[in-house]
């Protein structure tokens, strides 16, 4: 529990990291690129309604105006561009390219008639691996006037800034999350303090409560022995009965939290819930519940049997303890439809159960009944949060489900191989 907890702790600190990295680093990017995308069209701007110059006077003037401070003469002379001119009846095109060198008149005219194809007034062309954003606009002698603008050193400093970016957080990635691990145990310190103390109390104050609890046993024992048996020595028996198991579950609970040795080896899981079905028989057939179960002999699984049997046990008596007066009870061992799985499906009668919030379930101490006195259901919440924790210590998975007035309590192990064949036939029986 102590190494989820620490496990939980790292991955919340850095997925938090990572997001205020990805918000700063995206709000820069963002930032830089807005910049370089309105630099773009107000140069292209400037070039097309000064005939593909920006160094006359006229052009310099506009250029004044509507960059404003951002306006600087000589930082004009920085943009590489080139521009061509398409007659009215498209036969000649006019090349400029006296700001350009890698660009030949013909690729200018290649260019010129792809994006006139294209149709449209504004796009970005590639051209041997450069970046070029054009704008195409038709003068007022019928010409159409096309301007284009490498934009790759415009954007140069986006591109940086997503390279630097990307790295520097990569790099403070790491160092936090070597940071996060040194630190982390000495961060959760106190919780391991607690959950450690918590563990002693509930052990020690079981053992201490035995005591006590037997002396009280032996007393009734003893007044029924000068007196006879009366209500009152029954009902502190039971009340002793009571104690003393859940006394027993606490101790278990805290024990399964310590992470046990288990001792993992291959099962046949319908023989182990054979074995707790024929001890349960009677208690079912007492209670005046049904039982129907099929089991699918041949698969095998890795589990500690004796915790496993504990585990069938708990949700057998959680079954038949919340059935259905006159009820059924249902017990399922069988692969799943892709024979990766074993199944272990433990169900019953449960008619009020649509509505139930089935999640709180696993929750230590709970019960559906939260007036807590139904003497018939005598639970104490902690069976099947012990059932949880047995099946993750079998690196399994629990689930529970309603359907059409049955609750089913599913158990998924990773099978390990089938026998024979004839696994196929399956044992069915209604007791």
């Amino acid at each position: 529990m102590i190494q989820r907890l620490r496990n939980k702790f790292i991955a919340i600190s850095t997925a938090a990291l990572v997001v205020v990295l990805i918000t700063i680093i995206g709000s820069m990017v963002s930032v830089s690129s807005i910049h370089a995308h309105r630099e773009t069209n107000d140069i292209l701007t400037l070039l097309s309604q000064h005939n593909g110059q920006l160094s006359t006077k006229n052009a310099n003037a506009a250029a004044k105006k509507r960059l404003g401070s951002r306006f600087n003469r000589e930082e004009m002379f920085q943009y590489r561009y080139f521009s061509a001119n398409i007659s009215k009846d498209g036969k000649n095109i006019k090349i400029d390219n006296s700001h350009i060198l890698t660009v030949s008149p013909d690729a200018i005219a290649d260019l010129a008639e792809t994006v006139q194809q294209r149709g449209r007034s504004r796009g970005v062309i590639r051209y041997q691996g450069t970046s070029y954003a054009y704008k195409m606009a038709k003068k007022k002698n019928g010409q159409i006037g096309i301007v284009f603008l490498d934009q790759s050193m415009i954007f140069k400093n986006t591109h940086d800034l997503i390279l630097s970016g990307t790295i520097l957080g990569i790099v403070s990635l790491i160092l936090f999350e070597f940071v996060l691990i040194m630190s982390s145990k000495r961060a959760i310190k106190p919780v391991i303090e607690a959950e450690q103390r918590q563990k002693e109390f509930i052990t020690n104050a079981g053992h201490e409560l035995k005591t006590p609890l037997s002396i009280i046993s032996a007393n009734t024992e003893l007044e029924e022995m000068m007196n006879g048996e009366s209500e009152w020595t029954q009902s502190n028996k039971q009340q002793i009965q009571r104690l003393t198991h859940l006394i027993n579950l606490m101790i278990s609970l805290a024990k399964l939290d310590e992470r046990p040795e288990l001792q993992l080896q291959e099962i046949d899981p319908a023989t182990e819930v054979q074995k707790v079905i024929n001890n349960f028989k009677a208690v079912i057939a007492q209670s005046n519940h049904q039982l129907k179960y099929q089991l699918q002999p041949g698969l095998k699984i890795k589990a500690d049997p004796n915790y496993y049997y504990e585990l069938i046990s708990i949700l057998l008596d959680n079954a038949n303890k919340y059935c259905d007066p006159n009820g059924t009870i249902f017990v399922n061992v069988s692969a799943d439809k892709h024979g990766k799985n074993v199944l272990l499906k433990v169900g019953n009668s449960y008619a009020e159960g649509q509505n139930v919030d089935y999640n709180k379930f696993f929750e230590r101490f709970y019960r559906n009944d939260t007036s807590h006195n139904n003497e018939k259901k005598s639970g104490f919440g902690i069976g099947l949060s012990i059932a949880q924790n047995l099946v993750k210590n079998f690196k399994g998975s629990l689930s529970v489900d309603w359907k059409d007035g049955n609750i089913y309590f599913t158990v998924s192990f990773k099978s390990l191989r089938q026998s024979t064949r004839s696994t196929s036939k399956q044992l069915n029986k209604t007791q």
